[in-house]
């Protein structure tokens, strides 16, 4: 029988935790639950949880630093959650890494939806197994994208990012050249119903050149005025 998914919930609102708790315990998911930043980070080996609700206004180390604490050292999926709805703050925590950003108060069948659907995308691969060309891929020069075990390998070493990330990348390196506005962009990997601001896009991008070196063959090019594209040099 296949273990349970485990999803460490970080919140300071102890009633909101135990009933984000017990709608994921009814999905048959493992929940653990914390109530500040620094308990989160110190749990989190130990617990090491497949996904990580996360709230932003926690007393001591707030959401914002524990998501910036864990990215140095994990890809683990998070979600932010907030009663914050500025552009600006989702914006801020997907930036640093988070995978997905809900605002309070949220119906709870939409969490639910939200955590099925990243835990979805997810599949751990481990470096030392090289990239099986097999499924949905997409190979250049020193860089192969696989769809099917969401794993990257640039310039011979794996490359770890979230689900979203990934997902971009393959979109745009599967069609290598052809200009996608942000729209387009967020809508094939967001989703038509995704409440997000074309910024998003920006954002990942951004992280993604943070991780891939720079390669004579291809690159990910800003057109300016209309969006991005995976550029193949010929």
């Amino acid at each position: 029988m296949p273990s349970k998914q485990k999803i460490l919930i970080v919140d300071d609102d102890e009633n909101i935790a135990e009933l984000i708790s017990l709608y994921l315990i009814k999905e048959c998911y493992e929940t653990n639950i914390v109530h500040d930043g620094e308990s989160a980070l110190q749990i989190f080996p130990v617990f090491q949880p497949d996904l990580i609700l996360l709230d932003l206004m926690l007393p001591g180390i707030d959401g914002y630093q524990v998501c910036r604490e864990l990215r140095k050292d994990t890809s683990v999926p998070i979600i932010m959650l907030s009663a914050k709805g500025e552009v600006f703050d989702k914006v801020l925590g997907l930036e640093l890494g988070a995978d997905d950003y809900m605002i309070k108060p949220f119906d709870s069948k939409e969490l639910v939806a939200r955590v099925k659907a990243v835990l979805r995308r997810t599949v751990p691969v481990a470096p030392t197994i090289p990239v099986s060309q097999q499924g949905q891929y997409v190979e250049y020069p020193d860089l192969v994208v696989n769809l099917t075990n969401y794993s990257v390998f640039c310039m011979g070493r794996s490359v770890e990012m979230p689900p979203k990330e990934l997902e971009l990348l393959y979109f745009l390196a599967a069609s290598p050249n052809q200009v996608f506005t942000r729209e387009q962009l967020l809508d094939h990997i967001w989703g038509y119903e995704y409440a997000g601001d074309t910024r998003t896009v920006d954002v990942h991008i951004k992280r993604l050149r943070e991780k891939l070196d720079d390669h004579p063959a291809w690159q990910l090019s800003t057109v300016w005025g209309i969006g991005y594209k995976f550029e193949v040099k010929r």
